[in-house]
């Protein structure tokens, strides 16, 4: 079954940054194998305007970034997840909707760039994006049309623990 297209939620509780920078991430590198969507349980209502710069730098397609509410996937022509990543503690800590289909999930928390002001926030941005470059890259280096279950959420769960892993639960998406 190579021919699969994946379809991943990153979820994060204001879905302004981390979340977007990993659906562009994974839009981008897994292109073909991956569809990434992201949200929040409170969004903002609008991306972080150091993601979008940061992203526009690199050379990342930012149009279509949006920060909008996990209840967007709730819909009945919404699509059917595979895995759901949490990238932050909060979210990871929140009782999610029932997903359909069963999806594989695991927490991949990292320290929130937008709680960084002034000086110093360029970088908070770049270390977030190197993280989630790091474990969007172990991930999709995983065998996702062979491994058993068991497997893949053993490998999930320590992709998660990677540098700059923050302390969070384990999440329940």
């Amino acid at each position: 079954m190579a021919d699969k297209i994946y379809n991943v939620l990153f979820l994060c509780t204001g879905n302004s940054a981390r979340s977007i920078l990993a659906e562009a991430l994974l839009n981008r590198d897994g292109k073909g194998r991956f569809r990434a969507y992201s949200a929040g349980s409170f969004p903002k209502g609008e991306v972080h305007p150091q993601a979008l710069a940061l992203l526009g730098e690199l050379g990342f397609e930012t149009a279509e970034l949006r920060s909008k509410s996990w209840d967007e996937f709730s819909e009945l022509d919404a699509p059917v997840f595979d895995f759901i990543f949490t990238v932050c503690d909060n979210a990871a800590g929140e009782t999610c909707p029932i997903w359909p289909g069963k999806p594989m999930n695991a927490h991949w928390g990292i320290e929130d760039p937008a709680a960084v002001e002034g000086r110093g926030q360029r970088e908070a941005f770049e270390h977030a994006l190197h993280y989630l470059s790091n474990r969007i890259s172990l991930f999709l280096a995983l065998p996702h049309e062979s491994i058993d279950e068991m497997a893949m959420d053993r490998k999930l769960k320590e992709i998660g623990r990677t540098e700059g892993a923050t302390g969070g639960q384990e999440a329940d998406a």
